[in-house]
């Protein structure tokens, strides 16, 4: 089954993009699928020493990673290539979005010692890039952003020379807490708008795609030169002509690098598969959002936001991309 969408951006000069919608689907929002994943889903699952050893160090300093929690398909290859994503303040999320795996419910008290235990793990696994991110903390009064930027630092004064890369909550759009995160000056600043805005109310609820695209705008606006970044998940009921909108919102909010991956169903409680995008259609997003004007698109069926993450700075600053100083 094939059909048609059309992206472009605001230019109404600008040559329309013609995109082949192909791949196994029931239908924008008819329901969820069903049989077997399509071939090009399937991961090789392969476990070595590299892997065994970060799992033994997250172990031994009683650290989380979104790798596992958010049951990654890529967390294998990541592991053996030592990259990771941490996890902070917690496991335990006080929102529940439709697609994730990560638990909600009351948070634990936060860890002070929470980011010296991350950025000693850190220098032990060797890693050259890091990735943050964090469950939302809204019973905090500053939504954790205290612990967000002391990880920062602690990650940088042990490991002199790392990349960081921060993927927060919207911190109820609150600048000051956002503004504590920048200041800390991680090389890259992310913050997910998921989904189009037709969806975005009923997939993250205690989101909004206005405030999500404020948190962007104001990362730009607060430290001169951040590199930010956003993903979209499809494949949970979104019509292709939405698509292009929500990457042109994207891009109009300042973005520079953006992911793009295949929605796939953590457990029957959660959201369907509406349908199963095809590795060609990914290729035309791309296409699509690098001619929109945004410096990088890492998009594939098992592209997630922190999938290579320091590759994706690097493509970015090779396309012009001026980082943070």
């Amino acid at each position: 089954m094939a059909s048609t969408a059309r992206g472009t951006d605001h230019n109404p000069n600008k040559r329309r993009l013609h995109l082949p919608i192909v791949g196994v689907t029931n239908g924008p929002g008819v329901g969820s699928i069903t049989g077997r994943k399509p071939p090009w889903l399937k991961v090789r699952l392969t476990t070595g020493p590299n892997y065994e050893d970060l799992k033994e160090i997250m172990r031994q300093r009683s650290l989380h990673t979104v790798c596992e929690e958010a049951m990654c398909p890529n967390i294998r290859e990541c592991w053996e290539e030592r990259e990771a994503t941490f996890l902070i303040l917690g496991s335990k999320c006080t929102r529940r979005c439709g697609f994730c795996d990560v638990m909600t419910a009351k948070p634990d008290p936060v860890d002070e010692e929470e980011p010296a235990r991350i950025a000693e793990a850190v220098g032990e696994m060797g890693l050259r890039y890091v990735v943050l991110t964090g469950v939302a903390r809204d019973d905090l009064d500053d939504g954790g952003a205290r612990i967000w930027a002391s990880s920062i630092r602690a990650v940088r004064e042990a490991v002199p020379g790392v990349g960081v890369e921060v993927l927060p909550s919207d911190f109820k759009g609150g600048e000051r807490d956002i503004a504590t995160v920048l200041d800390a000056e991680p090389d890259v600043f992310a913050h997910n708008l998921e989904t189009v805005r037709r969806l975005h109310d009923r997939i993250r609820p205690a989101f909004g795609y206005e405030r999500s695209l404020d948190v962007l705008r104001f990362a730009k606006r607060h430290r001169a030169g951040q590199v930010t970044k956003s993903n979209l998940i499809l494949g949970m009921g979104e019509r292709p002509e939405e698509i292009p909108s929500a990457m042109q919102d994207l891009r109009d909010a300042g973005i520079d690098i953006l992911t793009m991956g295949q929605y796939l169903q953590p457990t029957a409680y959660h959201l369907p598969v509406d349908r199963w995008v095809h590795p060609d259609e990914f290729t035309a997003w791309k296409q699509i959002g690098e001619e929109m004007g945004i410096a990088h698109v890492e998009a594939g069926p098992l592209v997630r936001s922190s999938y290579h993450a320091g590759k994706q700075l690097r493509r970015a600053v090779e396309a012009g991309v001026s980082a943070p100083a």
